[in-house]
C-alpha cells in the first residue's frame, strides 16, 4: 500500500488578494514560506521515498521547503510535473474570486462558491467553469481528470515507494477528496494543510482531509 501525503502549497500573493489562481502563478508570501516550513517540521519524521509536486512555482517551492526538513532529505528525489497542476480556469485566471464564482454559478442560481460546492458535484462545477468561460478554454471534468489520472498512474508505477509527498493546489485537493472520499468540500483546504490518501492496486481512498497536523 502507498500512503500519499497531499499538501496544499503555502499562501501566495494572489491567495492573499482573493483572486482565482489556476495555471497563473505568483510567489509565496512570507506567511506562505513560514507555513511551508512549519508543515515540513510536522512531517519531518515521515520517511518519504519520493516527492512529487505540481510544476507551478508555488507548489514546487513549497515542496522544497518541506523536503529540507525531512529525515530522508539527502536521498529524496523531487519530481515536478504538470500532471498535478491546479484546475485551469481559463478566462477567470486572476479575476476576483467572488466575481468569478458569480459568473460561473449565476446562470444556475448560485451567487457564491460556498453554495455551489455545498450542493453540486465537483464534475458539474468543472463543466460550468468551461461553460462560463467566454473562450471555453478552461478545463472541464473530462479534460481535468484525464490529466490527473495520468498523475495517479505515475504514482501507481513507482515501485517500492510507500510514503509519498505530493504538493498540489486547493481545488485539486477538493477534487481528490470529493472523488475518493466523503468530505464536506464546501470548505476548501487551507494553505499548507495535510490531506492523506491510501492507494492500493485496486483502490484509492482519502482517509483525512484538510488537517494542520497528523
Amino acid at each position: 500500500m502507498k500512503r500519499i501525503y497531499i499538501i496544499r502549497h503555502g499562501q501566495t500573493y494572489i491567495n492573499r488578494y482573493n483572486k482565482m489562481q489556476g495555471w497563473c502563478d505568483t510567489p509565496l508570501t512570507e506567511i506562505g514560506i513560514a507555513t511551508a516550513e512549519h508543515v515540513g517540521e510536522i512531517l519531518q519524521n515521515i520517511p518519504f521515498d519520493i516527492a512529487l509536486s505540481s510544476d507551478l512555482k508555488r507548489a514546487n517551492d513549497t515542496c522544497d521547503f518541506i523536503i529540507k526538513h525531512n529525515i530522508n532529505r539527502d536521498e529524496m528525489q523531487h519530481l515536478a510535473t504538470p500532471l498535478f497542476r491546479e484546475q485551469f480556469y481559463g478566462y477567470f485566471e486572476g479575476m476576483d474570486t467572488d466575481m468569478a464564482w458569480q459568473m460561473i454559478g449565476g446562470p444556475h442560481g448560485y451567487q457564491n462558491h460556498y453554495d455551489i460546492f455545498k450542493n453540486e458535484s465537483i464534475d458539474t462545477i468543472k463543466d460550468w467553469i468551461k461553460e462560463a468561460d467566454p473562450f471555453h478554454e478552461a478545463e472541464n471534468a473530462k479534460e481535468y481528470w484525464s490529466r490527473l489520472d495520468q498523475g495517479f498512474k505515475l504514482i501507481h508505477q513507482l515501485d517500492g515507494a510507500e510514503n509519498i509527498l505530493l504538493v498540489t493546489h486547493g481545488f485539486t485537493i477538493r477534487s481528490i477528496a470529493a472523488r475518493f472520499g466523503d468530505y464536506d468540500i464546501s470548505v476548501g483546504p487551507r494553505n499548507a494543510s495535510i490531506t492523506i490518501m491510501n492507494m492500493t492496486d485496486s483502490n484509492q481512498k482519502v482517509i483525512s482531509y484538510n488537517k494542520m497536523k497528523i
